[in-house]
């Protein structure tokens, strides 16, 4: 198996470039795809009442993408003119090896962006190794700071875990950390206002997050849970006067502020402002399927080429070029009937 390697002249600067390349991979409706999110693990050590069922069967180890494997992926992507990664899982920092991925993909020519989403219950341990890596943006779930809510909603998690990691990753200094807070109207819609005081207290960004019907769960239903965008912006709004911003993460996420605080509060809001016509990313699993869209099926198996050919980065090249034409509209979910998405998020990729 090979590993990612760099001669000194493609070595990136400490700074990452700040111009634009233009993308090489566009999909049929024009959209150029410039983010990648990159799972590297369907295991989690929390069980979040909407990501997941309580009981699960995760993939055997050998199916996942070995850590060269991913590497190799980063690579190919971000020579395709990708220049922003997101690692994701599952939990990522439970996966072994995971700084040694980070400094190979820190040192990528042309990555702009490295990110990582976690649930920062490992988050103290690792946040100044990640930080040495080249990650720059932290993603933190954090669905309330009520210690038995906490646990309600992850099953048997420990908030104190999560504020650890959250303090360590303040200490290092990563350019952005923003919190992310699924909604969920009779479990944390009411600590929203909560949450936000909590965010602009520290400094830290922080986007609540529409629920998306991904996999079959038994916890409670998804459309008597559904609380919108512009509800939680109503309420929040009763203590947080907000101000729509044109600030672009990248992502999906629509920011607003408040004051002169320097915090963005962000909305993803899948089903109330559907944002798939400037959609710019796909997504990949751990067991190497390409994702053309969070809400349908479309896929392609990036680990066959990997496999077939470790010597030969070309196959996986096509490989990725070819799915492009393949990326759908849009998505389309639908709250009243039975989840289209079998797969649940953690298989998904956060």
């Amino acid at each position: 198996m090979y590993t990612v390697s760099f001669t000194e002249a493609d070595r990136p600067e400490t700074d990452r470039p700040a111009a634009p390349r233009r993308a090489a991979l566009v999909d049929g409706f024009g959209r150029e795809i410039t983010y990648v999110r990159l799972s590297i693990t369907d295991r989690c050590d929390l069980r979040c009442v909407y990501c997941m069922a309580e009981d699960m069967t995760f993939l055997p180890r050998n199916e996942l993408l070995s850590i060269e494997e991913l590497a190799q992926v980063g690579k190919t992507f971000t020579e395709l003119g990708v220049h922003k990664l997101r690692i994701t899982g599952g939990e990522p920092l439970i996966r072994r090896g995971v700084i040694e991925l980070m400094e190979q993909l820190g040192q990528l020519p042309g990555l702009r962006s490295l990110c990582l989403t976690t649930n920062a219950t490992h988050l103290a341990r690792y946040a100044q190794a990640l930080h040495d890596a080249g990650v720059d943006r932290i993603n933190i779930s954090l669905d309330s700071l009520d210690p038995e809510r906490f646990r309600r909603l992850t099953r048997f998690g420990d908030v104190q875990q999560v504020l650890e990691g959250i303090r360590a990753a303040q200490r290092v200094g990563f350019s952005r950390i923003k919190l992310n807070c699924v909604a969920l109207k009779h479990f944390n819609a009411d600590e929203v206002p909560e949450l936000v005081r909590f965010a602009l207290d520290e400094g830290l960004d922080i986007s609540f997050i529409e629920e998306m019907p991904l996999g079959r769960i038994d916890d409670h239903g998804r459309a008597a849970e559904f609380v919108s965008s512009a509800e939680l912006r109503s309420l929040i709004e009763q203590q947080f006067p907000l101000v729509p911003v044109d600030d672009n993460s990248g992502g999906p996420a629509r920011y607003w502020r408040s004051g002169s605080h320097g915090s963005r509060i962000g909305f993803i809001s899948p089903h109330s402002q559907n944002f798939c016509s400037s959609c710019n990313r796909v997504r990949v699993t751990a067991v190497g399927r390409l994702l053309l869209c969070l809400g349908q099926e479309n896929s392609v198996d990036l680990r066959a080429p990997l496999r077939a050919s470790p010597d030969d980065p070309a196959p996986l090249r096509e490989a990725i070029i070819a799915a492009m034409a393949n990326k759908p509209l849009q998505h389309d979910f639908n709250l009243a009937e039975e989840p289209q998405i079998l797969r649940f998020m953690n298989t998904t990729g956060g």
